[in-house]
Parts: C-alpha cells; sequence; structure tokens
C-alpha cells in the first residue's frame, strides 16, 4: 500500500526506494548527487561573505557562495526537508513527545535543554566531520554507495561503526 502523507511514519523501505530515485532527476538535470552538507556551506559562507567580501577570495568559500545548480539545489533540498518535515508532522497530527528515556539515561539528566545543547554539539561535529571527509551522512551512503564509491563504502562503514561504538559508550553498556 503506497505511503500517504497523512501516516504518521512511512515504512523505512518506500522511504528509501523514493529517496534513491531522487538520485534519477538530480544526475540527469545538474549532474550532481542528493547530500546535504554542502548546504551549510553555502549559506554560511553566503552570509559571512556580506560580513567580510574578502572571504570570496578563498577559493573554497567562493565556489560554495556561486550560485551554481550543485550549491542552489543542495540549499532547497535541505529546505525542502526541514519544511517537508513540518507539514508531514502537522498533516499527521503527529505530537512532539517527551525527552526519552534512552536520553535521560544517557545525559543523566530529563532537561530537555541539555538534551537540545547535545543535540546541537553533536550536529556540529557530524557536520565538522562531513566537511572533513567531503561529503556527509546521506551524501556517502546514498550517493557514494549509489555510484558503487569505494571511499563512501568505507566512509558508511567507519559511521556505522562509529555509531555502534559512541551509542555504546553513551548508553553504559560496556
Amino acid at each position: 500500500m503506497m505511503p500517504s502523507f497523512l501516516d504518521k511514519a512511512w515504512s523505512p523501505y518506500v522511504a528509501g526506494v523514493v529517496i534513491g530515485l531522487l538520485q534519477i532527476p538530480a544526475f540527469l538535470m545538474i549532474q550532481t548527487a542528493l547530500g546535504a552538507s554542502s548546504s551549510f556551506v553555502t549559506v554560511g559562507d553566503a552570509l559571512a561573505s556580506w560580513i567580510d567580501p574578502s572571504l570570496l577570495q578563498i577559493k573554497y568559500a567562493a565556489s560554495h557562495v556561486a550560485p551554481t545548480a550543485k550549491n542552489l539545489w543542495q540549499v532547497a533540498l535541505v529546505g525542502g526537508i526541514a519544511i517537508g518535515a513540518f507539514l508531514s508532522m502537522k498533516l499527521s497530527g503527529a505530537r512532539r513527545q517527551p525527552i526519552s528515556p534512552i536520553w535521560s539515561r544517557a545525559l543523566g539528566s530529563s532537561s530537555a535543554t541539555l538534551r537540545y545543547a547535545v543535540a546541537f554539539v553533536a550536529g556540529f561535529l557530524m557536520l565538522f566531520g562531513a566537511r572533513i571527509a567531503d561529503g556527509c551522512t546521506s551524501g556517502h551512503g546514498v550517493s557514494g554507495v549509489a555510484q558503487l564509491s569505494v571511499g563512501s563504502t568505507v566512509a558508511v562503514a567507519a559511521m556505522f561503526v562509529g555509531g555502534i561504538v559512541t551509542a555504546t559508550l553513551l548508553l553504559r553498556r560496556i
């Protein structure tokens, strides 16, 4: 059965197929794959260049601020993800849940503020690592593996191992 925007959740298999199929128009229309981390660099560099235009003399920054199809595609993709998640939540009638007992146990507190702070720092570290790795989890996992990239396959394996080790340590199961 096909999922609806009114469903509280989609099957991960259906969602995975839909995301995988998005690769086709991305490659055909703008010769690039799905990814998200470059959009943050594009927006960050654009904002920073308003404050200090000399930033555009740095080749890395200039390549991300340029209004190319690839840069704008990724910004639109990330914006669409946020808007789509919000609309899906509203249409499905889903409600925000209280902090998970897993987070409470891992953090030693049920403070939502602490959970948001930890999530923000973790997200920043993930984004920083994504730029060092020349791609994010979605870029390597969805796009790189789809292109049979050895580097992306190794990166995805390392992400899973790192995630499992981190979760195990945070949940104090070792």
